[in-house]
């Protein structure tokens, strides 16, 4: 059920392997637990792409898949899951960070005069880093906690529904 859907949507191994950004991890690719799709590995990998998601540097894919091969989770679903953080959902999901920081932090928000432009972010993150790295981390444990249960319990929720509908089938015939 969650296996064949995903699977569905997903490139094949070979497509993955051939990717010119994973080419650094060489034969450690041909690992076939990488590729294994359980309620381990799945959730394992939503719990990997969603810490790196809020890791702010634009490396993130090859963060996440390189943590994929370290702890032995599926590779194209943590790579996939980084895109929680995307050109849209960046700056609202950055600020909330910061302002979580901040507010751990016990220091004010230096939001006054903020403009969108790259000089204005990089002089706000030269005095504001503590706090936004700290949230980034905040978040991304939280997040890929409650990511992972909840991938754990919705692959188990499928499955216990599927193991009822064959009873009542096989009841059924009988």
């Amino acid at each position: 059920m969650p296996k064949r859907l995903i699977k569905k949507y997903f490139p094949d191994h070979k497509t993955i392997k051939e990717h010119k950004h994973l080419q650094v991890f060489g034969s450690l690719l041909h690992n076939q637990n990488l590729w294994h799709l359980n309620r381990r590995s799945f959730a394992g990998a939503i719990a990997v792409g969603l810490f790196v998601a809020f890791i702010p540097l634009p490396t993130q894919m090859v963060i996440a898949a390189a943590a994929a091969i370290v702890l032995h989770v599926n590779l194209p679903v943590s790579v996939a899951t980084v895109w929680v953080t995307n050109p849209v959902t960046m700056p609202p999901i950055f600020f909330s960070a910061y302002w979580i920081g901040a507010w751990i932090l016990d220091t004010p928000m230096d939001t006054d005069g903020f403009l969108f432009t790259f000089e204005s972010i990089m002089e706000s993150l030269s005095n504001n880093w503590q706090p936004f790295l700290l949230g980034c981390f905040i978040m991304g444990c939280l997040c890929s906690t409650i990511g992972y249960a909840l991938a754990r319990g919705f692959w188990r929720f499928i499955i216990v529904k599927k193991w009822r509908l064959k009873k009542t089938r096989n009841t059924a015939q009988r």
